[in-house]
């Protein structure tokens, strides 16, 4: 392991010792660190979402902002807009909240389509304009949005094509029994403040640098095989099993490709190897997959999911020799 695997270990064993029982948001959140993506994340609330990136922020020689999405927000609200200034006759650019290391969009299906797009641009574009000015936004950057998937009132679905922007769509669960416990004692400690201080936070340069790191991991021409195979057949299943055919009306963007390469290779380098194996890429496909597939009407009226179809690729694609 290089030495910035040992510290990114480290952060790992500290987010999951705050964060616990959600041990795959905590990985996934690193992995979005490291692949210089975003993350959206569907769950009930009060299962940590909102708590786990606060603690990856202390973590960062960075700053953090949450914006709580609801239906009367603005796309200024996010961005920042123009400021009239009596005492210069002036206009000034007021920067938003936006202007962030790391943003929390909580439930940002509350919030309507042109919040939304306004986001969502930022997010690919990493920066944000103005009348006749671009203003970039901080290095690095990164975007956690959730969903709450209990409520559906006042709530505006994000379209397909733009979920597309986000690196991974991660799904979460209640705990089990054990780490309940783990979490009501945390709660206990927390509230009487014997909470342990963050001793150790990570440099500007550190991330990327371990961004090099990612990028540079070995994949074998067989393992790129397998990933390419895996993506290409989302877009003609039919030539995989007729049945597959005919759940998927759109397979993942080339977007999709690229997102399943990085991630594949921050989970390879996350666990301390110096390549990646075809592992990788079937431990990922379900977060990085799952909110680029368009199913046809048939498929959702059998009540097939995304995570059906991602499995059935995952059985029918032969892993490259």
């Amino acid at each position: 392991m290089s030495p910035l695997q040992h510290i990114f270990a480290e952060l790992k064993a500290g987010l999951g010792a705050r964060i616990i029982g959600q041990q795959i948001l905590v990985e996934r959140l690193l992995i979005a660190l490291l692949a210089d993506g975003h993350l959206l994340v569907e769950g009930a609330p009060g299962l940590a979402k909102t708590t786990a990136i606060k603690a990856l922020a202390d973590h960062l020689s960075g700053d953090f902002h949450r914006i709580q999405f609801t239906p009367d927000l603005l796309p200024s609200d996010v961005t920042g807009s123009d400021i009239f200034r009596p005492e210069s006759g002036l206009f000034e650019f007021q920067k938003g909240p936006v202007f962030h290391n790391l943003v929390l969009a909580d439930e940002i299906n509350r919030a309507p389509a042109k919040v939304q797009s306004a986001l969502l641009e930022a997010m690919g574009e990493r920066q944000v304009s103005v009348g006749m000015q671009t203003f970039p936004l901080p290095s690095p950057f990164m975007v956690m949005a959730t969903q709450n998937p209990i409520e559906q009132e006042g709530t505006y679905p994000l379209p397909e094509a733009q979920l597309d922007r986000f690196l991974m769509h991660v799904t979460i669960g209640y705990p089990d029994p054990g780490a309940e416990r783990d979490i009501l004692r945390l709660a206990r400690a927390e509230s009487t403040g014997r909470q342990a201080p963050v001793t150790r936070t990570l440099s500007h340069d550190e991330v990327f640098d371990a961004r090099r790191e990612v990028g540079e991991l070995y994949m074998a021409d067989a393992v790129e095989d397998y990933l390419l195979a895996l993506v290409l057949a989302s877009r003609e299943p039919a030539t995989l099993d007729p049945e597959l055919g005919s759940w998927l009306a759109f397979g993942a963007s080339p977007r999709g490709t690229i997102a399943l390469d990085r991630c594949s290779r921050a989970l390879a380098w996350l666990q301390g190897r110096d390549f990646v194996s075809p592992e990788d890429i079937r431990t990922m496909a379900f977060d990085v997959l799952r909110h680029r597939l368009l199913l046809t009407f048939e498929a959702e009226a059998a009540g097939i999911t995304p995570d059906d179809v991602v499995q059935r690729l995952l059985d029918r694609v032969p892993v490259s020799a």
